[in-house]
């Protein structure tokens, strides 16, 4: 299990409210903890805005934080979708014309590995612009028949325990930066690539599903 870090009260940055201070105590050490004697809002008011507690709770309930956590859960979320596929499975397109379940089990972890590496430049580099890869092409290339699917979900999450402990270490700064995309010929945040890339696990798993249904 994964340790967790406490903040005390002295590490948390509290910001003022326009039109009036904060009274009683931002930790929960005395009896004004969450309001008290002497505070002049409701204690909701002054719990949503002003307490660390509070804070802590919007960041894991936030948009960012459910798409970080659905990028977490992909990889077992993939893996028991195909849990007992056979060849046949496996070979069977989601739609005419479509790519098969194997083809999208091995192109998720090619589509993932690029996000990844996005992110690490648009972090390390002023709006860096990305190189597009022939995905269609991807999918056709010798390996995605030889290789067992096996190996791509374990890669997927190998490479998704690498990605969210980056995305769970960045700030909202960090998430404001942006690389420029060639093909459609606009920067993207990478908020903005977050939405995207929770979509995309959430739009190749519909596919595997769809092929089985």
């Amino acid at each position: 299990m994964a340790s967790v870090r406490v903040l005390a009260a002295a590490e948390v940055k509290m910001e003022r409210i326009e039109g009036g201070g904060f009274v009683g105590s931002i930790g929960c050490k005395s009896s004004s903890c969450h309001g008290g004697a002497g505070e002049k809002r409701s204690q909701y008011q002054t719990w949503s805005q002003r307490d660390f507690h509070a804070r802590a709770y919007a960041v894991l309930t936030n948009a960012r934080s459910a798409r970080i956590a659905e990028i977490e859960a992909l990889p077992a979320t993939f893996r028991d979708a195909v849990r007992g596929f056979g060849d046949a499975q496996f070979d069977t397109p989601y739609r005419d014309g479509g790519w098969t379940v194997r083809q999208v089990v091995h192109h998720v972890p090619d589509s993932h590995m690029n996000a990844f590496i996005r992110f690490k430049l648009a972090l390390t580099e002023d709006t860096p612009t990305i190189k597009p890869y022939e995905e269609s092409l991807w999918a056709e290339l010798p390996d995605v028949r030889a290789t067992p699917p096996e190996v791509s979900l374990a890669l997927l999450d190998a490479l998704h325990r690498r990605w969210v402990a980056l995305l769970r270490a960045m700030g909202p700064a960090d998430f404001e930066r942006s690389f420029m995309h060639p093909e459609h010929g606009r920067t993207m945040t990478l908020d903005q690539a977050l939405a995207l890339y929770a979509w995309h696990g959430r739009h190749h798993l519909g596919h595997i599903k769809q092929a089985t249904a």
